[in-house]
């Protein structure tokens, strides 16, 4: 599958991909001209099996901590359960206890207690609005790092509006009028 922008799957395409299943279309056609992952479209497979259409409907989120994840690697070795079974028993996507497992085979339980989920994401985005007192030096400090992105802009700006000028100079254009 190409890298493209993940979909939210809502019900009504979940249903679409049951029927389509239904009518004999294979996981991997599905996953490629829809998108959605093949390990999670089993486990909705087999739900959707088990309970009909409602088993397509969203789960209430579930608080994944160390006692959970221990539960459910636990409960794999000692049952011999496969990973979507797993999956469907505990609401987890298969790849997240797949990684898990892996984890716990390289180091330990000690090495799930130590995950610290999304922590790439916690430097990207907008920053965060500071609703305490601002004193006076952090006003001026944003004020001065503003200014200096700006600075820099204009900058870009008119680097591009000289490339562009003499380019034209180049071919035999006059400057521009605006």
């Amino acid at each position: 599958m190409s890298k493209t922008k993940r979909k939210k799957h809502d019900y009504a395409d979940l249903l679409k991909y049951m029927r389509l299943l239904d009518e004999g279309r294979t996981f991997s056609f599905i996953q490629e001209k829809y998108g959605i992952c093949a390990a999670q479209l089993k486990v909705i497979w087999v739900k959707y099996k088990e309970v009909g259409s409602v088993g397509l409907k969203k789960n209430a989120k579930i608080k994944i901590d160390f006692a959970l994840k221990r539960k459910i690697i636990l409960d794999i070795a000692e049952n011999h359960l496969t990973l979507h079974s797993a999956a469907l028993k505990y609401g987890v996507h298969p790849i997240t206890i797949s990684r898990w497992s892996g984890m716990y085979r390289k180091g330990g339980w000690r090495a799930l207690l130590n995950v610290r989920e999304r922590s790439m994401l916690s430097d990207m985005g907008r920053p965060k609005k500071n609703s305490g007192p601002v004193t006076e030096l952090e006003v001026l400090r944003k004020e001065n790092e503003r200014l200096r992105l700006e600075n820099l802009l204009l900058k870009k700006v008119k680097a591009l509006v000289e490339e562009r000028e003499a380019r034209n100079r180049a071919i035999g254009h006059g400057p521009s009028k605006n």
